[in-house]
């Protein structure tokens, strides 16, 4: 990703890429990868804010007592694909889908259209992060 203040399309999409690999391996190492230190992270537009890497860490990987933290789907039941639709200097707004089955290789229980509202770090991490989210009919 360059650095500065200045995001490109093609490093907005490796993050992302790297987003759906770290939900999938629940690795704590690539989770921590993608943010800040002092990151602000939150799950939907009015939710609180989960504040700091670590935190937001626990709160993906279900190590948290937060009431808004993650639990952790069960392998082969989820994918996801977003892109970038708006890249201006340190923000990236991108779109995408995120699918849930109801078991590995089953059916499709359910299917979200998200937005992803970022803002990026020097060093290429996300330092906010807002999701938008619809749960499709």
């Amino acid at each position: 990703m360059p650095y500065g203040d200045r995001v490109d399309h093609e490093s907005a999409q490796d993050w992302l890429d790297r987003y759906v690999a770290a939900w999938k391996s629940y690795d704590a190492r690539e989770i921590a990868a993608l943010f800040s230190e002092d990151v602000r992270y939150r799950y939907y537009a009015n939710a609180e804010w989960v504040v700091g890497r670590d935190a937001v860490v626990d709160s993906w990987t279900g190590d948290s007592t937060n009431a808004q933290a993650s639990t952790r789907d069960e392998p082969g039941t989820y994918d996801a694909a977003y892109a970038p639709v708006a890249v201006d200097g340190d923000v990236v707004v991108a779109t995408g889908t995120s699918t849930y089955l109801d078991s590995p290789g089953g059916a499709v229980r359910q299917v979200f259209d998200n937005c992803f509202v970022m803002r990026f770090d020097d060093e290429g991490r996300c330092r906010e992060f807002t999701e938008y989210y619809t749960k499709r009919a």
